[in-house]
């Protein structure tokens, strides 16, 4: 039997409207779902140790020789339903009511609500959400803000709605099935299939999904065998459920032609997912000072690493009749500073021209003002709703993949990353997971950047572009100066952010992710 193990302090506002959400029938469900599937997911994150151990030992990432016959015969993926062929933009966000409502109304052809990055898991949040998606099947999904005053409601053509829930790595504490918690993942996957499915079907769309943080060919078989076991257990045909896998760890891009094959019946497409790229190549391989990357802002989509998985995801997927989606514009307008947003507009211009001269179908974006920016790029670059017919060939190798970004480290860079991380991380444990910092839109990636870049900048004291190190007395000084100036803004939850971001950048050993200790905050 299932278990709802509410905290007391999460107990009280959690359990408004759970009955509605966690129906017998639905908590039945998601007990199918964990006594399937649990075991095998365990499995999975435990071989990603085992993997890590191998690259700690100095092994590199590769294409693997046990798949070479899926990479190198002929096949393509599903069919993609109508309403998927035209995604040259997409939006993402949380999943709280007024983003909801103002997403699908901005014009973009998609609106992904994140279960993941852009939110921060409390129980509230993640049963509100599915309250609020549930409501935009049944017709009454509004929202009226005593802020303003003003009364929100859904447009007529409204974007198609995809769904991101948590990764294999995070747990559903609030909901145990036999004593142990559920996968967020299937918790997530499972509430929205269950109540929504028949009627997204019914209205012309479908349950559609992001797939985050896959490692591995055998992670996403996982998932098309919890798609197939969803499908019967709600009398779909077999592919009914679509998803598109976000590209967003340095192993999952040697994989990319085995991932969309474990998926062929479910998937519709793969999408750069830049910012936990950065991530999770610094988290893999950044064991060495040999690894050491240049500032974040350095690292551009154009140069290295992240241009040539960019490309070698175009050509595998349009090989196999997929989706190749580009990577998120994270910038946010200034209100009364015309000249910095036409700025602004201007890199973003730049970036989504050269994703759709690449051969990119769409891209992302962050704000409903970077909607009608992006898709003027789009509709511009190339006739009708998507490239799928267009053919590159990429010449991009292992070594081009593996192609450290070039770059100075500095003393901005150390303070920004400082910044970003503490910031976001108490923002995080105060409900929020898309936080406005610094004209940006920050979500979990960008913070998971900071704090790596910085763990592996001071295990190796890496040499800043001044000539000094980045020794534990440089980096205290500058946190003691930075935290300062945080403590100033009276932000809440600054000091626990702090402590966790210390204990992460400092540690021996490199934590897999900041949110599961975060987790236990909140």
């Amino acid at each position: 039997m299932s278990d709802l193990a509410l905290t007391e302090r999460a107990a009280p506002a959690e359990t408004a409207g759970m009955d509605d959400i966690l129906t017998p029938e639905a908590r039945a469900f998601l007990e199918a779902l964990h006594r399937r599937f649990d075991a095998r997911r365990r499995a999975l994150l435990a071989e990603r140790q085992e993997r890590q151990r191998r690259f700690d030992a100095g092994e590199l990432p590769d294409f693997r020789s046990d798949t070479r016959a899926i990479r190198e015969s002929d096949w393509s993926v599903g069919a993609i339903p109508p309403d998927l062929l035209d995604r040259r933009v997409e939006i993402t966000g949380p999943t709280d009511r007024k983003m909801i409502v103002n997403a699908l109304n901005s014009g973009a052809r998609v609106f992904m609500a994140d279960f993941e990055d852009a939110t921060a898991p409390t129980f509230a949040n993640m049963l509100a959400g599915q309250a609020n998606l549930r409501d935009r099947w049944r017709g009454s999904l509004d929202f009226d803000d005593p802020a303003s005053g003003r009364h929100y409601a859904l447009a007529p053509d409204p974007a198609v709605l995809m769904v991101r829930p948590r990764g294999w790595h995070l747990d559903e504490r609030h909901f145990t099935v036999d004593g142990a918690a559920i996968a967020g993942g299937l918790f997530d996957f499972g509430l929205y299939v269950w109540h929504n499915a028949a009627a997204s079907i019914e209205a012309g769309s479908g349950p559609y999904f992001y797939l985050p943080k896959l490692e591995s060919m055998e992670e996403a078989a996982l998932w098309s065998d919890v798609f197939a076991f969803a499908e019967q257990k709600l009398g779909l045909a077999r592919g009914t459920i679509k998803a598109t896998v976000l590209i967003e760890t340095i192993t999952a891009a040697f994989e990319m032609d085995e991932i969309l094959h474990a998926l062929k019946e479910n998937i519709v497409g793969l999408n750069c997912g830049r910012w936990d790229y950065i991530f999770s190549y610094i988290k893999r391989l950044g064991r060495t000072p040999e690894r050491l990357t240049p500032d974040r802002a350095a690292m551009k989509m154009d140069k290295a690493f992240l241009a040539a998985y960019s490309l070698k995801l175009i050509e595998t997927c349009h090989r196999r009749g997929a989706f190749a989606m580009g990577g998120m514009a994270a910038q946010i307008p200034v209100k009364g500073d015309e000249a910095a947003n036409e700025a602004a507009f201007d890199k973003v211009r730049a970036d989504k021209r050269r994703e759709a001269a690449n051969g990119h179908d769409g891209t992302w974006v962050a704000h409903p003002a970077l909607v009608p920016v992006a898709m003027e790029v789009f509709e511009n670059a190339f006739p009708g709703p998507n490239q799928l017919h267009r053919r590159i060939d990429s010449g991009v190798t292992r070594e081009d993949m593996l192609r450290l970004h070039e770059g100075p480290r500095t003393e901005a860079g150390v303070r920004g990353n400082i910044r970003v991380a503490i910031r976001y991380i108490a923002a995080w444990i105060g409900g929020r997971g898309a936080v406005p910092l610094y004209n940006l839109m920050e979500d979990a990636a960008t913070a998971e950047i900071c704090r790596t870049q910085l763990w592996h900048w001071l295990r190796f004291e890496a040499p800043l572009d001044d000539g000094r190190p980045l020794g534990h007395k440089l980096f205290d000084a500058i946190l003691a100066d930075e935290l300062a100036a945080l403590r100033a803004l009276g932000e809440p939850h600054i000091e626990e952010a702090a402590t966790i971001f210390t204990e992460l950048v400092t540690s021996a050993t490199l934590e897999e992710f900041l949110t599961l200790p975060a987790y236990r905050l909140l």
